[in-house]
């Protein structure tokens, strides 16, 4: 099974960079492939339970698995309680160990 590393840096409300790399990993998944899509830097700002991405939702009943860079989070003052239930924080080291695993990467 090909694997993906959708990685989004911007903000979701200045950029459609999210919905763009949400769109990409809805046909990924309908291809087959394992999608991760890693959230960094301003791209955390979507992981709020109060900024109500539905892209998000709908990633997380796809099956993606959708990650928050815990630094960044934490920059930007967010808290693990108030990240929406399909996002998990976690550890910048889980990207490079995806990229290490061969997943294709697609960074923006």
């Amino acid at each position: 099974m090909t694997s993906y590393l959708l990685i989004e840096s911007r903000d979701p409300f200045e950029s459609h960079g999210l919905a763009q790399r949400c769109e990409l990993a809805s046909a990924l998944v309908a291809e087959g492939a394992q999608v991760t899509l890693f959230l960094v830097e301003n791209g955390v700002l979507a992981a709020r339970e109060a900024a109500q991405v539905r892209e998000i939702e709908e990633l997380g009943r796809l099956g993606v698995t959708v990650l928050a860079d815990d630094f960044a989070l934490r920059e930007r003052g967010i808290t693990p309680a108030q990240l929406a239930r399909e996002v998990k924080p976690s550890l910048i080291d889980a990207l490079v160990e995806e990229l290490g695993r061969g997943a294709k990467a697609i960074w923006n």
